[in-house]
């Protein structure tokens, strides 16, 4: 018997939500702790530029500011130890809504930004890996349902950053159901925290698709469509099980990705020419902190990292440009790309807002990267925005198309 990668904890739900509590507590004193930082820094930095500070000034600064700033964390951490209440909107909407879609979309995000800090201080709102439907975790024996009720046929949905699965359904339309009903084939939909390295992420996912494949003796066909950072995780769980031995690659039949950022996305980059430049300069030095309160997954978008030998060895604030060894697509699975742009042009600069055209659609000026996509399955639209592309119905009838071909 395999033992499942989900691990054997399981919470009331009553449990569960004070769990979720107390996280908060945790990550708002966190914060509390990291802005104390920051003030004392620009405290430090500022107090040596002025030339007319008496001593008195100067020791209030060194020492007096030293115990208040010591006090704050002090009396920070003791309140933390006991705080078993709702702070602010975060926990009264997990305290009344725990299962409700605005909770689910609350912790998304703040996964999808400190996700990786949240695992690091074994915070309860971390997200754990899992397959779902309807926002609810498929356990051993309804997976085997889903496959034994569709033949084998699964279509798995992989969702992108700051997001959760629920959010698939856009304006009443949800890709995976539509084709699910037209195509005679089950969707399943992955959950998983966005905040950590895209490799990391990669590793769980090859591990849950060899685990749900060792679970049944009937041969799968599987699918994947992958919006934003999803195909990243796809391409990088590919790899992991190429490594591994593992056998699900080969029961994969089709990878489509929607507005992947194959070589990286704009806003990223953007940030950190942000960290370089504030961190340049005395005064502003503090505040590139606060620019860094971004998580690995992140900052993994901005060259689009899918191996950990893409920012293992570098610091990933650092503006060190693109490190990344090349990772072809596999060779027996048919791919596919969705590249948009946000308005009529497609030299829209921005592409569909977030990601740029080339980069959807993995084409790279160096050869090593192209990830060679035949051009038949590529398809390019405009006036579609990132968020769009989870319910526009020119790309929902290229996708059914795709998904048609043998």
């Amino acid at each position: 018997m395999n033992e499942s990668p989900k691990g054997k904890n399981h919470k009331s739900p009553n449990q569960a939500t004070n769990s979720k509590i107390h996280g908060v507590g945790r990550l708002t004193i966190d914060a509390v702790l990291a802005i104390t930082d920051i003030v004392e820094s620009m405290h430090k930095r500022i107090s040596p530029l002025s030339t007319e500070k008496s001593p008195s000034e100067k020791e209030r600064l060194s020492g007096i500011s030293g115990l208040v700033y010591r006090n704050i964390r002090n009396v920070t951490e003791w309140v933390g130890k006991g705080m078993d209440v709702p702070l602010a909107a975060i926990s009264k909407t997990l305290a009344t809504q725990p299962d409700s879609a605005s909770a689910q979309t609350l912790l998304a995000a703040l996964n999808g930004v400190l996700g990786d800090h949240l695992v690091l201080s074994d915070n309860s709102l971390a997200i754990p890996m899992h397959f779902r439907k309807d926002g609810q975790i498929l356990d051993d024996a309804q997976l085997c349902e889903v496959i034994n009720q569709n033949n084998g046929k699964l279509m798995i949905m992989l969702h992108g950053l700051c997001m959760n699965d629920l959010q698939w359904c856009r304006e009443g339309h949800n890709h995976g159901a539509e084709l699910a009903k037209e195509l005679d084939m089950a969707a399943i939909y992955l959950h998983y925290n966005t905040g950590l390295h895209i490799s990391d992420n990669g590793k769980q996912f090859a591990v849950l698709l060899q685990y749900l494949v060792n679970l049944t003796d009937k041969p799968l066909d599987i699918n994947i469509l992958a919006h934003s950072m999803g195909g990243l995780v796809s391409r990088s769980a590919l790899n992991v099980a190429e490594k591994c031995g593992h056998k699900w690659p080969k029961q994969l039949s089709k990878l489509i990705f929607l507005g992947t950022p194959h070589h990286g996305a704009d806003l990223e980059k953007a940030g950190n020419w942000i960290d370089l430049i504030l961190g340049a300069h005395a005064y502003t030095a503090p505040f590139a902190r606060l620019v860094k309160v971004r998580s690995a997954g992140i900052t993994d978008l901005r060259y689009g990292n899918v191996q950990e030998s893409d920012w293992n060895t570098i610091e990933r604030f650092k503006f060190s440009g693109d490190k990344r060894l090349p990772m072809p697509l596999p060779e027996n699975v048919q791919c596919f790309a969705v590249a948009t742009s946000a308005n009529e042009s497609i030299n829209n600069p921005l592409g569909d807002g977030l990601v740029r055209v080339k980069s959807a659609l993995g084409e790279h000026q160096n050869p090593a990267f192209n990830l060679r996509i035949p051009e038949d399955q590529k398809w390019l639209g405009t006036d579609i925005n990132h968020m769009q592309l989870l319910n526009d119905p020119k790309v929902y009838q290229v996708l059914k198309v795709w998904f048609e071909i043998a």
